[in-house]
């Protein structure tokens, strides 16, 4: 096991370098980028974004000359919209973004900093960019966890009885109900759910925003957890809808494959009780799968499912977090958050594989090519 986990570490430094030089060679050919946005803000073009950089702690414009203090070569700049502005004023954005030098150059500087898990500051945040991820992840944790315990209650009993019932009523009214959930995407049914429950055209029942009221401070133990569960009821709901499906049928076929094997019938034909033979027997075996799948799942649902749900109930997390990042060129943030995400991603999967081996001695990835 050991080899075969040494192996699997050493191929993620190819993938994690493989995944952040794509990134990088996209970024560079993207329009736009933190110099053009800056120059968009000082032109009056770019009325939302900050005008703060990591680098002097305040306006960026502050530290440099005035816009337009300059002669006429500023005209061949390079810049959307830096007609007009003073070339050495470029020159000082450039620098302070670390555009003054080559993208190799750069790109080998940004890998050494984040092996060293060092991700500098936001470029237009006052913040580094550890610090911005550690404030945002409450709330994806929040989501990804409870989605993934809700998910994991709701399929696996759900998939057994349809197993034990299959071809059933039962079996094909849950199967219609679980395929028409997993066909409406979650962010159609979050707004559903909004304009149902939470004063968009009818009731009035959930709160829209955040995580907590905004007077949670104030409020004793047992009203801050009810307070937490009823703002997680809509973003959950909407969450859980479609991600229980998959989870289901798996289960279901697991079930269905381990009763038809042969030490199935022979507990049977002992006289074993039916309850006996599907949790002593088939219950372990079945459940495999779905138990070595659960770091992959908590993954998944942590870090890829809750962007448009974030957005839509104003849940201030990660998938926000990069997603405004992209938006306003925010190559600090855009570039650790995907590091971090694909690092984590990769162990995730080897944890899996691990889990795999430890609940079922029989599977041994030792003996297999990586």
């Amino acid at each position: 096991m050991l080899a075969y986990i040494v192996r699997r570490l050493a191929l993620m430094v190819p993938t994690i370098l493989g995944i952040m030089l794509v990134s990088f060679v996209v970024v560079q050919f993207a329009p736009g980028g933190p110099v053009e946005r800056v120059i968009a803000q000082l032109t009056g073009d770019d009325v939302s974004a900050t005008a703060r950089v990591s680098g002097g702690g305040g306006d960026f414009a502050g530290g440099a000359q005035a816009p337009g203090a300059g002669g006429g070569g500023a005209d061949a700049s390079k810049y959307r919209g830096a007609q007009g502005l003073d070339p050495n004023f470029i020159k000082e954005l450039e620098k302070q973004f670390g555009f003054d030098k080559p993208p190799a150059e750069r790109f080998a500087l940004m890998i050494w900093n984040y092996v060293r898990f060092d991700f500098g500051r936001s470029y237009f945040r006052d913040i580094s960019v550890l610090d911005l991820i550690a404030e945002k992840l409450p709330v994806s944790i929040s989501l990804g966890l409870w989605m993934t315990l809700l998910t994991y209650a709701i399929s696996i009993p759900l998939g057994i009885s349809k197993a034990m019932r299959d071809g059933s009523r039962f079996d094909v009214w849950t199967s219609a109900v679980i395929i028409v959930g997993y066909a409406i995407p979650s962010f159609l049914f979050a707004i559903l759910l909004i304009i149902l429950f939470a004063g968009g055209s009818f009731l009035d029942w959930f709160p829209l925003r955040g995580l907590t009221s905004d007077n949670w401070a104030q409020m004793s133990w047992p009203q801050r957890i009810g307070d937490y569960a009823w703002h997680l009821v809509l973003p959950l709901t909407s969450m859980v809808l479609g991600a229980f499906a998959t989870m289901t049928l798996l289960t279901k076929n697991s079930f269905l494959e381990e009763i038809r094997k042969q030490y199935v019938i022979t507990a049977r034909m002992k006289g074993l009780p039916e309850r006996a033979v599907l949790y002593r027997h088939v219950f372990r075996n079945a459940m495999l799968i779905v138990i070595a799948g659960f770091p992959s799942a908590f993954i998944s649902a942590f870090f890829t499912g809750s962007l448009l749900i974030e957005t839509i109930f104003s849940l201030d997390g990660l998938g926000l977090l990069g997603f405004e990042s992209v938006l306003n060129r925010d190559y600090p943030v855009v570039f650790a958050t995907l590091y971090i995400f694909s690092l984590a991603g990769l162990l995730i999967g080897l944890v899996s594989d691990l889990t795999y081996m430890l609940v079922d001695p029989r599977i041994d990835f030792e003996t297999r090519d990586v």
